[in-house]
């Protein structure tokens, strides 16, 4: 089984000459989602990881799923005011404006050991701003792991650059 022939690709979404890479069909096929979770979570098996942080939306389903595998807590990341507690925030940029991401305050402890989740990586500016808002509040972060990576786009680069380790499942060229 390929976790690649498990992803939709469609052309011309959102705008035309990208193509959009869409893990719902990998999600919806339990041995092709079951596989994905087992990668993602293989090289920590055995391991003390204390929190597995997800971004939102596709960050939660994964993220929620390897937590589970870890026996960690999950830590959701989400956009600005989706949050009911007191929280800590950080801005990014994206290819079309700015934009802000926040999780709870008291969502981990200084030098807990935690795992960044999300579908994909593109460009990196949502998950470089994901590992700086973990290591803001005094995260270990000790990887930052997708499904699917970008690798023209540089955004996994991005990541090692702030000495995160990046895993990534598979890869697609271009965008």
């Amino acid at each position: 089984m390929s976790l690649k022939n498990a992803i939709r690709s469609i052309p011309d979404y959102p705008k035309p000459g990208i193509i959009f890479r869409d893990i719902t069909t990998l999600l919806a096929d339990a041995k092709a989602f079951r596989r994905a979770i087992d990668e993602l979570v293989q090289p920590w098996s055995g391991s003390k990881i204390d929190k597995i942080a997800g971004i939102e939306a596709r960050g939660f389903i994964l993220g929620g799923a390897v937590a589970h595998q870890l026996s960690a807590g999950f830590v959701p990341i989400r956009k600005k005011g989706k949050l009911p507690h007191k929280t800590v925030s950080i801005g990014y940029s994206l290819e079309y404006g700015v934009d802000e991401m926040e999780m709870h305050v008291d969502a981990l402890m200084p030098g807990e050991k935690v795992i960044l989740v999300d579908d994909l990586i593109a460009t990196g500016g949502t998950a470089e701003a994901a590992v700086k808002l973990l290591k803001k509040l005094g995260a270990d972060v000790v990887a930052a792991c997708f499904v699917i990576d970008l690798p023209d786009l540089g955004g996994a680069k991005k990541i090692e650059a702030l000495d995160v380790p990046v895993r990534s499942l598979i890869a697609f060229e271009g965008h």
